[in-house]
């Protein structure tokens, strides 16, 4: 399953939930406490993501977007419980 991500580096807390009105429409709103340098970021929004979907890592990878804010990520899994548990984090 594939879907928009828009993330906040640098947050107080790892968090995923929320909705952004991006340039791709409504983005899941990712926020990590890494900085954006030399790809700890991209790490901890993997490992966030995979928390919150109850996936392992290497089932979430970033398809596109890995040097700016906005990204297109993919997670492997059972399509029907990945897009209730989205429903769920985008309200």
């Amino acid at each position: 399953m594939r879907f928009a991500v828009r993330v906040r580096p640098g947050a107080r807390r790892d968090e995923v939930g929320g909705t952004w009105e991006g340039p791709r429409g409504p983005a899941l709103v990712v926020a990590v406490r890494a900085r954006a340098v030399e790809g700890a970021a991209n790490a901890a929004v993997v490992a966030a993501l995979a928390a919150a979907f109850g996936a392992r890592r290497g089932d979430v990878e970033i398809v596109t977007g890995a040097r700016g804010r906005d990204k297109l990520v993919a997670v492997r899994g059972d399509p029907a419980r990945l897009s209730a548990r989205l429903a769920e984090l985008l309200t």
